[in-house]
């Protein structure tokens, strides 16, 4: 039964689900997300048990999980002044007629215990149409402190039962924190929890800094700093916010950073004598190889997931448009043929999409169209919207969008691949140029 309201929730037909039937507990249910919600699925979250010294954080993670869930538009929390019953014993029997009754489709329950400043979460997860539990009941362990990282790991493990996706919850974000007067903004290099909590602030504002760009692991930052007076590339330590100055091809500015997939090297632009060109440099040897020597602006290079070949903006046909090439350099093919111009590409983490800002009749957009440039669909419209950021599954952007007016400024959104589900990253300032990091280990 769930899978039938699942696949009429995606707008799918039945033989878009790859999983054994839920009966048989084989694994998560496995859906190919195409298309955008229809109606949400209702979920109940009872506030997870005590088992020992949990006290508030039982609720509070709990609560943590359900807003995860509920924020993919995928899912609708089932009021707990309509609960029946009460679980009480995470061990006990589950009464699905009780939850059948109050139309929840899906039953999430937890315990939570703590000895000192160690955190123990369990939980399972039912189909409450079937009265089957899908899949084993996991655990966590983590930190009293790190409470949160406990919710979303649960609330990743559901979505990925229920979807068939990978999460994204549990995962971080580097943007730019901005401050002060329109004209005179203040800039620090930051990152935060994907939900835009627990903001940490890795530079002060003493110069400008543009561009943070996650390295595949999550350990390490590239971004543009003006602090010589023009834009260098550095590269911070997350860990221990210590950062140097990357040594890259000999030119004027150095800037667009971004990590290879294995980390090793840096893909970036250097502009020299009026030319911007591509550029690669290898962080071991400092070796530098250059991939494009056109009279042409080239930049916002982004990587395919398997290395091979490279997305970057160019000015070459006349217009700013997008265009793919080997990574080691070579002629590149246009992908981008809609009206208006195309800029800041980035390469979707399943290699499936690209995702892009266009301006096109004093509008901007959010879009992704597939890597041969086909099936083009924009996904917001505003007065400035720019520079997308894959979640880690391949299935949410968040951008920038920036707002008219001597009080205006820029804030974080998030949208699904649909179009749907936009919404605001509540970040508690001005914030810009995301820059969204692969899930936590």
């Amino acid at each position: 039964m769930l899978k039938r309201l699942l696949a009429a929730l995606m707008g799918l037909s039945m033989a878009t689900l790859l999983a054994a039937p839920a009966m048989a507990q084989q694994g998560p249910l496995r859906i190919e997300i195409t298309e955008g919600v229809i109606e949400p699925i209702p979920i109940a979250v009872p506030i997870f048990e005590d088992e020992g010294g949990a006290g508030q954080l039982a609720a509070d993670i709990a609560r943590l999980a359900a807003e995860d869930l509920t924020g993919t538009g995928l899912f609708r929390l089932v009021s707990r002044d309509a609960y029946i019953t009460q679980t009480s014993d995470f061990d006990g029997a589950v009464a699905y007629a009780d939850w059948r009754a109050i139309n929840a489709q899906a039953l999430i329950t937890g315990a939570v215990s703590v000895n000192g400043s160690a955190l123990n979460v369990k939980f399972r997860l039912y189909d409450v149409f079937t009265g089957a539990e899908l899949g084993a009941g996991l655990q966590f362990n983590g930190t009293t402190d790190g409470w949160r990282r406990m919710g979303h790991k649960v609330a990743d493990a559901v979505y990925s039962r229920i979807t068939g996706e990978g999460g994204y919850f549990d995962s971080r974000v580097a943007f730019i924190s901005e401050s002060g007067p329109k004209d005179n903004r203040a800039r620090r290099l930051a990152v935060m929890d994907y939900d835009g909590a627990n903001v940490q602030y890795l530079t002060d504002s003493s110069s400008l800094v543009l561009s943070p760009r996650f390295s595949p692991t999550g350990d390490r930052l590239l971004y543009t700093s003006y602090a010589s007076g023009f834009p260098r590339i550095n590269m911070l330590q997350v860990a221990s916010v210590g950062s140097q100055a990357l040594t890259t091809a000999d030119g004027e500015m150095a800037f667009t950073p971004r990590f290879s997939r294995d980390g090793s090297q840096i893909i970036y632009s250097i502009s020299s004598g009026g030319n911007t060109d591509l550029w690669r440099t290898d962080l071991g040897s400092g070796q530098h190889t250059r991939l494009t020597n056109a009279p042409s602006i080239e930049t916002s290079p982004s990587l395919s997931p398997d290395g091979s070949q490279i997305v970057f903006e160019s000015d070459r046909s006349g217009t700013q448009q997008i265009y793919i090439m080997s990574a080691t350099g070579g002629e590149p093919r246009r992908i981008s043929f809609g009206e208006g111009r195309y800029g800041s590409p980035v390469w979707s983490p399943r290699g499936d999409l690209i995702a892009f800002t266009k301006q096109n009749a004093g509008r901007f957009h959010i879009g992704v169209m597939r890597t041969d440039g086909s099936e083009e669909r924009l996904l917001t419209a505003s007065f400035l919207d720019e520079s997308p950021t894959w979640a880690p599954n391949g299935r949410v952007l968040m951008f920038t969008r920036e707002t008219q007016g001597a009080a205006g400024g820029p804030t974080l959104y998030s949208v699904d691949i649909s179009g749907r589900n936009l919404r605001q990253v509540q970040t508690g300032a001005f914030a810009s140029d995301a820059s969204w990091g692969p899930l936590q280990p």
